[in-house]
């Protein structure tokens, strides 16, 4: 029995995005073309061969994400003593050079320690600088674009009101009002009550 009352309908969904379509299909294909891969390359010589690379692949991930973390780490308390004892003499601290790149050499290491012939010719190749820096560009890039395309009230419009900075480098918090001389003065506004 009815009464006559409409069901609510649910909202539509908004579309899929691109990445969120493909992403699964181009992981699997990956995954496929890499067993492919390594079943071939076992063919042509042995599988005591495959089962070699494999662990010469995660013991050289290993090694190149602990050089990139002990860099990350040694680079963060040489900015912090150079930070205090700026604080202390009262000048600004400068700019390091080649401070950066540790996130992608740590990025090949992961791709050398995931089983795979294609992952680790992609990790060696993250391990070159120019590679690096031309990946770095490209994100810094991506990024920049996305934060400035961003809508006011989303997640990229705070980032990019975080980065508004003054050119000594301080962050201003604050409000902008304008008082234009045009105006007449307004009445104090009466207190909010419940």
């Amino acid at each position: 029995m009815t009464t006559g009352a409409q069901t609510p309908r649910s909202p539509a969904r908004p579309p899929r995005s691109r990445l969120r379509t493909f992403l699964p299909l181009g992981v699997a294909a990956w995954l496929v073309l890499e067993i492919w891969l390594l079943t071939v390359v076992a063919g042509a010589s042995s599988g005591f061969m495959v089962f070699l690379l494999l662990v010469a692949g995660v013991v050289l991930g290993s090694v190149v994400i602990k050089a990139a973390g002990r860099r990350a780490f040694r680079n963060l308390t040489e900015t912090i003593n150079q930070q205090q004892s700026a604080m202390q003499s009262g000048t600004p601290p400068e700019a390091r050079p080649n401070s950066e790149g540790n996130g992608l050499m740590m990025l090949g290491g992961l791709l050398l320690i995931l089983p795979g012939l294609i992952s680790d010719a992609l990790g060696l190749l993250m391990l070159l600088p120019p590679v690096q820096k031309a990946v770095s560009r490209y994100a810094q890039r991506t990024v920049e674009r996305k934060l400035r395309d961003a809508g006011p009230g989303t997640l990229g419009d705070a980032f990019r009101q975080a980065r508004m900075h003054r050119p000594d480098g301080k962050v201003v918090q604050g409000e902008v009002v304008r008082e234009d001389p045009d105006d007449a003065p307004q009445d104090p506004r009466p207190p909010l009550t419940r």
